[in-house]
């Protein structure tokens, strides 16, 4: 199975939520970053490490694959095909 044919499978529930803290977070550390007013370093830095940690989160749960739903569609295609 390559990461195109895992990125079109079905997720898990518990990883669609972690896929969406994910996306919060990354969205939160970019606003960090690019915020128009003089933030001090600290939150610069904290809004880059949200970033980084928002798009890991994201990548790694859209990658997990619901296995349950994988297996029951090979059974009702094989069971078509007969």
């Amino acid at each position: 199975m390559n990461i195109i044919e895992r990125l079109q499978l079905p997720t898990p529930k518990l990883f669609q939520h972690i896929r969406t803290i994910g996306l919060v977070a990354a969205s939160i550390g970019g606003v960090l970053i690019a915020a128009p007013v003089v933030l001090p370093a600290l939150l610069v830095q904290l809004g880059g490490y949200l970033v980084v940690t928002g798009g890991v989160l994201t990548a790694v749960s859209q990658l997990t694959v619901d296995h349950d739903v994988v297996d029951e569609s090979d059974a009702a295609s094989r069971s078509h095909e007969v």
